[in-house]
């Protein structure tokens, strides 16, 4: 069976605080995991392109995964120019109400990461994991720049505006050289032709002048789950020093350097293969509670960990927008499914079985 046949996605679209559409896919099965919107996403076409779809067809082995096209670019609204971090925090937010995620894994790949970490020291209730991939909080603005670096991003903004519209396909492969240095040409043509048709000129042009000077380090001390960094050493995009200023400034994260020079690995590179298993390593505690209770719906799944976690009926017919009463009777659906005859048994055998998703020591 080949990939294409593996997964098929779900494509939705939902409207954030503003007002802008935004469009989001789904597929796989098993516990959730959000990929914070990043540069130059659109999530049509890279469901079908030899860069990408390799990682969707890996990840969706085990986790439901959820993606979306950052506000300007793909099948969202392209009309949307304000992109600053409370907004783009704003969008991830949007989504994942729309989704009825109520507890997830993160994942913030490039200037994803600093809209992850905002993210989830404002909703330390929602993510269990966070991860971040070739990730940065400081643009490059903001890490201290001399007059050549401001004079480089000045020139990459010029440089997008001025060669995105021509047909030379030489002003797009520049940047696909600096992200994908070991990309195959069929990866490389690809990447091309993602980024011309993800966005205009102009709009990519403003994207990288708002993500050069995005700043989420003062909350970087204040995440509060189990946080995992994977950068690569020869990183030309996130330079490695900003993978270890990401690890030693969120308390107890992990950090796993990666042996390749792109800004994320590439499918075919053994760091893709390692980026995967450690992913799947630090997220499945989360999946495994999940799988303890196999007789139970997704929504008694939601309302047994909301118990675990101490919230009465009330709390929790809030948290999930239902009413006293239907809270009621599915905690008897629950109880009965899974053998207890009342909150304190049932608060027990979940937190076992980890459904709290507190880190395991």
């Amino acid at each position: 069976m080949g990939p294409s046949a593996r997964f098929s996605q779900d494509i939705h679209f939902t409207r954030s605080a503003d007002g802008t559409r935004l469009a989001y896919a789904a597929h796989g099965a098993g516990y959730p995991l959000v990929r914070a919107a990043h540069w130059l996403t659109n999530i049509d076409l890279d469901w079908r392109t030899p860069m990408w779809r390799p990682w969707f067809d890996a990840i969706g082995r085990h986790f439901r995964f959820y993606r979306y096209d950052s506000r300007g670019c793909g099948l969202s609204d392209h009309e949307a120019t304000e992109a600053s971090l409370d907004v783009l925090v704003a969008d991830l937010e949007a989504v994942v109400d729309a989704a009825k995620l109520e507890r997830f894994a993160l994942l913030g790949t490039s200037q994803g990461g600093a809209i992850s970490i905002a993210y989830a020291v404002r909703h330390p209730e929602r993510v269990s994991h966070l991860v971040l991939l070739g990730a940065f909080a400081r643009g490059p603005l903001r890490r201290n720049p001399t007059p050549e670096g401001r004079a480089s991003v000045e020139a990459e903004i010029k440089l997008i505006e001025v060669g995105w519209g021509q047909q030379n396909p030489a002003y797009l492969q520049l940047f696909t050289s600096l992200l994908f240095p070991n990309a195959t040409p069929e990866q490389a043509h690809s990447f091309n032709d993602l980024q011309r048709m993800s966005c205009s000129p102009l709009q990519a042009a403003r994207i990288v002048s708002s993500f050069s000077d995005i700043d989420a380090s003062a909350f970087l001390s204040r995440v509060a789950c189990p946080t995992l960094v994977l950068h690569t050493r020869g990183d030309m995009c996130a330079p490695f020093d900003e993978g270890l200023f990401l690890a030693s400034s969120i308390p107890g994260a992990r950090l796993i350097p990666l042996e390749t020079r792109s800004h994320v690995p590439t499918p075919g590179e053994p760091s893709f293969d390692r980026v995967l298993e450690e992913v799947e390593a630090f997220i499945r505690p989360a999946g495994d509670a999940v799988d303890a209770f196999p007789s139970l719906t997704r929504r008694e799944h939601q309302i047994l960990a909301h118990i675990a976690r101490g919230l009465d009926n009330a709390q929790i017919a809030a948290h999930l927008d239902l009413s006293e009463k239907t809270v009621r009777n599915h905690i008897t659906a629950v109880f009965a499914k899974i053998g207890v005859e009342n909150r304190g048994q049932a608060i027990v055998q979940a937190r076992e079985a980890g459904l709290t998703d507190e880190p395991r020591r």
